[in-house]
């Protein structure tokens, strides 16, 4: 992503930190309605740090636009613990005007749930919100995914087992991680399973996007 000071990285907060992603107004005017409820509702539901608050199009909006931006022919995505929508009501939001879209958010927190269903009621974004755990979801959820995300939710190897059965069918995982997060699956059974590979994150220097296939079979 390329600043006014040709850096890649944004560095200002607002609607011009989401410039390189060539969005249309109407969705920059879905994104302004998004943080301004996001600032109403940080009053009363803690939904996300403090400290980010005055940096919600770089650090919330742009930090998820990017994960669409590594899977940009998906329609039909999973995110695993949405909390506030990121990245998965950012990714609804982008697809708003793309027929076939439906972005699946699960959270089980029901004032967050609440908070989702706001944001979607108001910008016209393509979600289905499950309030439940990742756990019970998966016990009857049998729909096609194409990609499944989840930011700072646990560490990448329990994000692959919580993902595992959409990665087993097919999806691709889009995880973000920090600076300090490690890049291997660590688990000897998911290094049989899994390739890995890592995305230079375009928003945040020295983080990076995990992205997750299953191994072709022999």
């Amino acid at each position: 992503m390329t600043s006014a000071k040709g850096s890649r990285y944004p560095n200002s907060d607002g609607p011009e930190a989401l410039r390189t992603f060539g969005l249309a107004p109407e969705t920059i005017s879905r994104f302004e309605i998004y943080a301004a409820l996001l600032r109403k509702w940080q009053r009363t539901i803690n939904l996300v740090a403090p400290s980010t608050l005055d940096q919600i199009w770089t650090r919330h909006f742009a930090d998820s636009l990017q994960v669409f931006e590594a899977a940009p022919d998906a329609k039909l995505w999973m995110d695993l613990g949405s909390g506030a929508g990121f990245p998965g009501l950012v990714i609804a939001i982008r697809l708003a005007e793309v027929p076939g879209t439906e972005i699946h958010l699960v959270e089980s927190d029901q004032r967050k749930c609440a908070f989702l269903r706001d944001v979607s009621r108001e910008t016209g974004a393509p979600v289905e919100i499950h309030t439940e755990r990742i756990e019970a979801l998966f016990e009857h959820f049998d729909e096609p995914i194409e990609a499944v995300t989840s930011r700072a939710l646990a560490p990448l190897p329990q994000l692959v087992l919580y993902a595992e059965k959409l990665l087993e069918k097919g999806a691709i995982g889009v995880f973000p991680q920090g600076e300090k997060a490690s890049g291997q699956l660590t688990d000897s059974r998911l290094n049989d399973r899994f390739t890995l590979n890592e995305r230079p994150s375009l928003v945040s220097p020295g983080s990076w996007l995990a992205m997750v296939r299953v191994k072709s079979r022999p």
